[in-house]
């Protein structure tokens, strides 16, 4: 079967995310500015949380463009990607609401290192059905950025006991790994198709 299904779903869901996680920005019944103040912890965490969907709705794009078929096990795979990221609204509102405390802190470090494990289980999924000589697996390499991220959501959830902002900065800091689109795939479409001249 092909991708399309899977990709339309997967975004729909995405996209029902975000609307769930949204609805967490109440709106105050008070009219003065000052109103606002509490609600800051709240739009910040909401803002680090729409930039990882965003981050995950466009590598997961990228990645369906270079798979041709979908099997049972990236069925699954993508299922459990898509459990984990519904989990973002929940944790996102507790550390709002908790002014990023230790323990909403670590969990959602936990939900974050969820995510990427299944994401890098996705992507092991594809290449399992499509080989090791196909575009992911080439346009993937070593993911030395991947392991990075998967280190520091790790080293992240212990230190949110220790110290709740230097946790948050390592959340900070792999989303703007990421916020940088990806090239490897679009750069591995270019090197299987190059652009032919145009005729004079």
């Amino acid at each position: 079967m092909d991708t399309r299904r899977l990709e339309a779903f997967s975004d729909g869901v995405i996209a029902i995310i975000i609307t769930i996680m949204v609805l967490e920005l109440r709106a105050p019944h008070e009219h003065e500015l000052t109103a606002l103040r509490p609600l800051f912890p709240v739009f910040l965490s909401y803002v680090l949380s729409f930039i990882y969907l965003g981050i995950y709705w466009n590598n997961h794009h990228h990645m369906l463009h270079v798979t041709r078929q979908v099997s049972g096990g990236i069925l699954w795979a993508n299922l459990h990607l898509l459990f984990w990221l519904s989990l973002i609204p929940f944790t996102t509102a507790w550390l709002g609401a908790t002014a990023a405390a230790p323990t909403p802190t670590a969990l959602y470090g936990v939900v974050l290192l969820a995510a990427a494990i299944a994401y890098t289980i996705l992507q092991y999924a594809i290449v399992a059905k499509h080989g090791r000589r196909s575009l992911l697996a080439t346009a993937i390499g070593r993911d030395l950025k991947g392991t990075a991220s998967l280190l520091m959501y790790g080293a992240a959830i212990p230190l949110s006991y220790l110290n709740v902002w230097i946790a948050n900065s390592l959340y900070v800091a792999v989303a703007l790994t990421w916020l940088v689109p990806d090239r490897r795939i679009e750069r591995a479409l270019a090197a299987e198709h190059p652009a032919q001249p145009e005729a004079s």
